[in-house]
């Protein structure tokens, strides 16, 4: 039992170590990392700082910040924690599903390898709630066990563990609560077979309800007793804007495009997953590993966007069925985690190192802001913790304000808010060579003639395809 952990753990560690301590790894985990950090000093999710995402997930970044340091090399540290124990999970509960150990670890060594190609490279959302997942799933999977036993009692603390984690995973993001319900309809199903009577199979599906709503009820509570407008921004922020923002559609060519690469990503695997359903399709604990699967490609559908990571709650039942496989053929098995371990190789040899641009960015906006926020228009909303800075509105994810996409769906008028953070001027206004997504075309015009009336260039860095651009008010110096 411990040797496998081991091993998972190393391979992980080689594959994340080169990572440690880049401040960019993705643009979600930069806010993640700035909001988290800014809880330390009285900043609350959706009143503060505004995001969409449940406030486990800034508890949970606010926590890394515990460790010594400035928090990027901590949370990388502890997202390498969980992707180790969740690969070590699917493992357990690929055992489940008939998989030998050698497919079982294999398995867990695949899941290690697929999550930087889906960019979860770091510390985004799947990473750390595909735990709980994995783990809910090893209590669904020994439901059949527990059922023949006709043991009621375990099966109702199964339930019950099941449902909190899912209720912990739904606190990162909201996505998982359709397993969620999965793991409670199955515990239902097979508390029945086991003999419980309507009153027992009615209380303990209560109880567990309750359990997987523990989590989100103390997120609302917490909101409700700060007051009506705390509680109307925690509401709309998690649940209106969802919505709202579903008005906006990507264009088709480009969904498609997204679509095509995950599903090429998850081809192997799928591949090796319907093997396992073809041959033991009769095996209980395969089906109910299917509906698992099924469960976590319902959100990944409804959602429709198909950006890499959404891909990311896949691979657990993937690899849970496909661990079957592994095991039958492990030349195969091997040689998908070395196709995996190639792709890994040359993406990490062409990508540029953009860090040291960026950190050098950061200092030039901390020189150059004084005791005033600047203001990150378009670019990596790290630069804002890096420079320690204060931050000139709750609306700091750039594409919140900047990019058509969250156009009407933050609840405000975005071009005003950008017009009133640009009525303050800011000594500095970091911007980009071109856009990553369509503008607020509001917006980009309050920019654009702010930049051309009263800014200019003074600190140009690549940027992946584009380039970073700092630009300061014409009647402040420039300090390097």
């Amino acid at each position: 039992m411990a040797a496998p952990f081991l091993l998972l753990l190393l391979l992980a560690l080689a594959l994340r170590a080169p990572d440690f301590g880049n401040p960019i790894i993705h643009s979600d985990e930069q806010y993640y990392l700035l909001v988290g950090s800014r809880m330390w000093h009285g900043a609350l999710p959706y009143i503060d700082l505004w995001d969409r995402k449940p406030i486990g997930l800034f508890l949970l970044y606010a926590a890394t910040r515990l460790l010594p340091g400035d928090g990027i090399v901590a949370v990388q540290l502890v997202a390498l924690l969980f992707t180790t124990l969740t690969a070590w999970a699917i493992g357990r509960a690929a055992r489940q599903t008939g998989a030998n150990a050698a497919g079982a670890l294999v398995a867990g060594a695949a899941y290690l390898v697929w999550l930087p190609l889906l960019s979860g490279r770091a510390g985004q959302s799947p990473v750390f709630f595909n735990l709980f997942m994995a783990a809910g799933a090893i209590l669904l999977l020994h439901l059949p066990a527990l059922a023949r036993r006709c043991d009621r009692r375990a099966i109702v603390w199964s339930g019950a563990g099941a449902c909190l984690l899912a209720g912990l995973a739904i606190q990162i993001k909201y996505t998982p609560a359709v397993e969620g319900a999965l793991f409670g309809i199955a515990h239902l199903y097979y508390l029945r077979r086991a003999g419980a009577k309507p009153v027992s199979l009615a209380a303990s599906g209560l109880f567990w309800l309750a359990l997987g709503l523990a989590p989100t009820l103390a997120a609302i509570g917490f909101y409700w007793q700060l007051g009506p407008a705390a509680f109307r921004a925690f509401c709309y922020d998690n649940f209106g804007s969802i919505v709202a923002r579903g008005h906006y559609s990507y264009p088709m060519e480009l969904t498609l495009r997204r679509l095509a690469g995950i599903s090429a990503q998850l081809l192997l695997l799928v591949l090796c997953a319907a093997v396992a359903i073809r041959r033991d399709r009769a095996r209980v604990e395969i089906r109910l590993a299917i509906a698992w699967a099924c469960a976590a490609f319902v959100p990944f559908v409804l959602l429709g966007v198909f950006f890499d990571h959404y891909a990311l709650p896949l691979l657990p039942p993937l690899l849970t069925l496909a661990a079957v496989t592994f095991g039958r053929h492990r030349r195969i098995a091997l040689g998908i985690v070395a196709a995996g371990l190639t792709v890994f190789a040359v993406e990490a040899a062409i990508r540029p190192d953009d860090a040291p641009g960026v950190r050098a960015l950061a200092g030039v906006v901390k020189a150059n802001s004084g005791n005033e926020c600047p203001y990150v228009f378009i670019g990596d909303v790290i630069v804002y913790h890096l420079a320690d800075a204060c931050i000139p509105t709750a609306y700091a994810f750039p594409s919140t304000l900047a990019y058509a996409p969250e156009q009407a769906a933050t609840g405000i008028d975005e071009a005003a808010e950008v017009r009133r953070i640009l009525a303050h001027r800011p000594p500095v206004i970091v911007s980009a060579s071109r856009p990553l997504a369509p503008w607020n075309r509001q917006s980009h015009a309050a920019i654009e003639t702010a930049l051309a009336r009263a800014y200019r260039p003074v600190f140009i860095t690549p940027r992946g395809d584009y380039r970073a651009i700092v630009y300061l008010r014409n009647d402040r110096p420039f300090r390097r």
